[in-house]
């Protein structure tokens, strides 16, 4: 986890627990404070766990900071925070979590909702009753029509009939999620340099290699307002910040860049389907820049590489839903960008 420069400051609602806590949420914040608001409340209603919400604004336009502040202000189960400048999903998340104290740590978008009054306890009680457990990924739902949000799945396609039920996963969709504070310490918390996208599959792997494992719960679901009008869309930098993440991931986890050239070039074909070529392209320099600079930090090694038991839970969890080569031909190369969603 990079060293905070950035502390956050205090702008409203209390300035913490008044005592220990069950669960802390955290909300991530820039502009649309409708939706953030709507989150807010959404997290302060939940039930049957004692709980704190920690909002981080990361960059707010003054009108719609006031709004956010409005939300929080008085009350006594919510903080305001805010930082200078947007340290993109990865950066925000490492902060808002260094916030509270509590033992399980649940990140709901600011433009999601949880699904029940009880799906915070739900996520804790499950945490609670399995100590291998790392991660709870969450159902992600469309909140207007309480349909499955096909931009946030995650997860191999073999595995959507079970969208509704229960399922190991080799990662975790960042709009609602549910970990345990301990584990995300010792494993580093997020990688700041992947800024967004790709963040939640790095820290998923470094939670596998410590004998962890990810539970998909389609009984604990949050509510996304899926918008067509997308924060970062696939045109600008989000296909970049896609290949570029992917392939510095990988090789953060001991890939040879040039066992990486057929995943770089199923890359390119994908982003020339889809016209975006030219970030893809870039993307490839850029992704060995950043594993030229990486370190493993001090007392981590073991948590980088493939361990026995990952190379086995990767298998059974992931791969072997993705089909044969000219299934995954068609899905993951061949096929459209999914509809953008906000970042």
């Amino acid at each position: 986890m990079t060293p905070d420069t950035d502390a956050p400051r205090h702008l409203a609602g209390a300035r913490g627990p008044a005592g220990p806590v069950d669960a802390d949420v955290i909300i991530l914040a820039m502009d649309r404070a409708e939706e953030t608001m709507a989150a807010i409340a959404s997290a302060r209603a939940q039930a049957g766990v004692a709980k704190h919400v920690w909002v981080l604004d990361q960059g707010s336009a003054p009108a719609a900071l006031a709004r956010i502040a409005a939300a929080v202000q008085g009350a006594a189960d919510a903080t305001l925070m805010a930082t200078a400048r947007n340290h993109g999903v990865a950066g925000g998340r490492n902060r808002a979590t260094a916030l509270g104290a509590a033992r399980i740590v649940f990140a709901l978008d600011n433009d999601a909702e949880f699904e029940r009054p009880d799906t915070l306890a739900r996520a804790v009680a499950a945490l609670d009753a399995a100590r291998d457990l790392g991660a709870i990924a969450c159902r992600i739902l469309v909140h207007a029509t309480g349909a499955d949000d096909m931009s946030s799945w995650g997860y191999p396609l073999g595995l959507l009939p079970l969208a509704a039920g229960r399922f190991e996963a080799a990662t975790f969709v960042g709009a609602g999620h549910a970990l345990r504070r301990a584990d995300f310490d010792a494993a580093g918390g997020y990688d700041e340099a992947l800024f967004f996208t790709w963040e939640e599959f790095d820290l998923a792997l470094r939670l596998i290699n410590m004998g962890r494992r990810i539970e998909y719960r389609g009984d604990i679901a949050v509510r996304h307002k899926v918008s067509p009008q997308a924060r970062v869309a696939w045109t600008g930098t989000r296909w970049f910040h896609f290949v570029r993440n992917r392939l510095y991931v990988a090789m953060k986890h001991g890939a040879h860049p040039l066992s990486l050239l057929p995943r770089f070039l199923a890359y390119q074909a994908k982003g020339a389907r889809n016209g975006v070529l030219a970030q893809g392209l870039r993307a490839g320099p850029a992704a060995l820049r950043l594993a030229r600079d990486f370190r493993v930090p001090p007392g981590q090694q073991a948590l980088y590489g493939t361990s026995p038991f990952a190379r086995d839970y990767l298998a059974r969890t992931d791969a072997a839903h993705r089909g044969g080569l000219a299934t995954r031909l068609r899905r993951e190369v061949l096929g459209a960008l999914p509809a953008t969603r906000p970042g």
